[in-house]
């Protein structure tokens, strides 16, 4: 786990990657953009989930 997955997911935050070149992107750095896309260019971002499963008692 790098230091941008680890800081965005311990508070909250969203991490996006790129589908072509698997950069992170934070939900922050996509707001200052003027368009949604990855600094390579590519427009398809895909939404990081946390590594920790939750587990859900059932009834």
């Amino acid at each position: 786990m790098n230091k941008l997955e680890s800081d965005s997911e311990s508070f909250g935050g969203v991490v996006y990657e790129c589908v072509r070149c698997a950069t992170l992107v934070t939900n922050e750095d996509l707001a200052a953009l003027p368009e949604i896309k990855c600094i390579c260019g590519y427009r398809i971002l895909k939404k990081r989930r946390p590594s920790i499963v939750k587990q859900v008692k059932s009834i």
